[in-house]
């Protein structure tokens, strides 16, 4: 554990009257053998958060804020790692509150570790002598790879109901298993995620998402959603989604219900996309209340995944794109789509294309686990590759005409980019007319079409 240390963190650790600890994920990490080139350093001590910021900062750290409430010191030192300092203190809760209503420091480090989540998070590194301290048997409990709460799970949970999301975080980045205590614990405090900000459960959710990112896990972000729809808590941010639980889809097509479909999109979908596959069948639910049918659910998914993303305040960007993605899975399924419309369509989405095309892999495989290529990406991939021979406009800026060339040409200024989008369909289909004089022609006779 000492090599893994910043050599700023070790000359900060001899120049304390306190011994200083490193604490949490940085240590569970390094006992479990995961390394990572930038950890997560939480470091602790039994003194007052302003006495530490002065010998951080007479050790050359910078210190960008002091809290003192809560006894807490954000500072980087000059290789630009991060620290965030705390105070050995014990935290007191009211059911229902995100944050402590009262803190107490102490110099107890069993009374430190019980103010943690999980006893694997509340083991300590003692920089100085190079020794580890286990108050609460966080060590037995990360080489079972058990998650075990602090305290009675029923208390740890009702403190907070954002560790609800962190025990499915926990459970999808390093592989572990909550023991029985600690489901019961979450199960009954289930509603308390109603008091946590969208913001910190979206934080939370894309966390889960990416988590075999994190150290490599294999289906964490499966395992991740499953557990939180085993505590009750996925209902409670996707209740639209939810619905889709025990509801029955042809058995020809799909092995599981809507909800385990949507589940297993996830599975196997690229880290990036998995909100999207997560979301892409939420109209069903909606759709088979509705009309006792499946049919509509793209355009209702469509509807229904900007609320629920708005809801959690996930950015513009991110909301437009997922939308879109929901809208245009399904597009082409039965591969009967004409070839024209088809051009059409790969133009008139080419940036979305990768994505949407990872997401009807992860649809198809999701159906039967199945993972050959699904039919209708053969045919997509088939056809694009015939019209990058044809050396086809994907883009405008491929277009042999520009905005300025239309405009030289009488056309006028709130025409041309509808114009342009024309000429840009037209060659998806006709591509040896991507020719200047051939789009000029052209364009004169799309212009008059939007004046009539």
């Amino acid at each position: 554990m000492l090599k893994r240390l910043p050599k700023s963190l070790l000359s900060l650790a001899n120049s304390l009257p306190k011994p200083l600890y490193v604490v949490g994920g940085a240590v569970r990490d390094y006992l479990l053998g995961f390394l990572s080139d930038r950890p997560d350093w939480d470091i602790c001590a039994p003194m007052p958060a302003e006495d530490f910021a002065v010998f951080a900062t007479e050790n050359g750290f910078t210190v960008c804020s002091v809290y003192k409430n809560t006894g807490t010191v954000k500072l980087c030192d000059q290789e630009n790692n991060e620290y965030e300092f705390s105070s050995f203190r014990s935290d007191e809760y009211v059911r229902g509150i995100h944050t402590p209503t009262r803190v107490f420091f102490t110099e107890d480090i069993a009374l430190d570790a019980r103010r943690r989540d999980f006893t694997c998070n509340a083991v300590y590194y003692e920089i100085a002598t190079q020794k580890f301290v286990d108050p609460l048997g966080g060590i037995p409990a990360i080489r079972e790879k058990r998650l075990t709460t602090v305290a009675p799970a029923k208390k740890v949970f009702g403190e907070d109901g954002l560790r609800l999301m962190r025990l499915a975080r926990q459970v999808a980045q390093l592989g572990f298993s909550p023991d029985e205590d600690c489901l019961l614990g979450a199960k009954e405090n289930a509603s308390l995620i109603d008091d946590i900000s969208a913001e910190r459960i979206y934080a939370e959710l894309l966390s889960i998402l990416s988590a075999d990112e994190k150290h490599g896990v294999l289906d964490g972000a499966y395992h991740g959603i499953k557990l939180l729809d085993e505590i009750g808590v996925f209902e409670r941010i996707f209740p639209e989604l939810a619905l889709g639980k025990g509801m029955a889809q042809r058995a020809d097509f799909h092995k599981y219900d809507v909800l385990e479909h949507s589940f297993r999109c996830v599975k196997y979908a690229p880290p990036h996309l998995r909100l999207a596959a997560l979301l892409h069948d939420v109209g069903k639910p909606f759709c088979m209340q509705r009309d006792g049918k499946y049919h509509a659910h793209p355009i209702e998914g469509e509807g229904l995944a900007r609320a629920i993303l708005t809801r959690l305040k996930a950015p513009k960007k991110t909301v437009e794109r997922v939308c879109a993605l929901v809208k245009w899975h399904m597009y082409d399924l039965d591969c009967k789509t004409s070839e024209n419309k088809l051009r059409r369509f790969l133009v008139s989405n080419y940036a979305l294309l990768d994505d949407l095309l990872a997401i009807k892999q992860a649809d198809f495989s999701a159906c039967m686990d199945d993972m050959q290529t699904a039919p209708t990406c053969a045919r997509w991939r088939k056809l694009l590759d015939v019209m990058r021979s044809e050396k086809v406009a994907f883009t405008l800026k491929e277009l042999a005409v520009n905005g300025k060339d239309l405009l030289a040409l009488g056309v006028a200024s709130h025409h041309i980019a509808s114009v342009l989008q024309v000429l840009l369909l037209h060659v998806s289909c006709n591509p040896q007319d991507n020719v200047k004089t051939q789009l000029l022609r052209l364009a004169v006779g799309i212009e008059k079409g939007l004046k009539a």
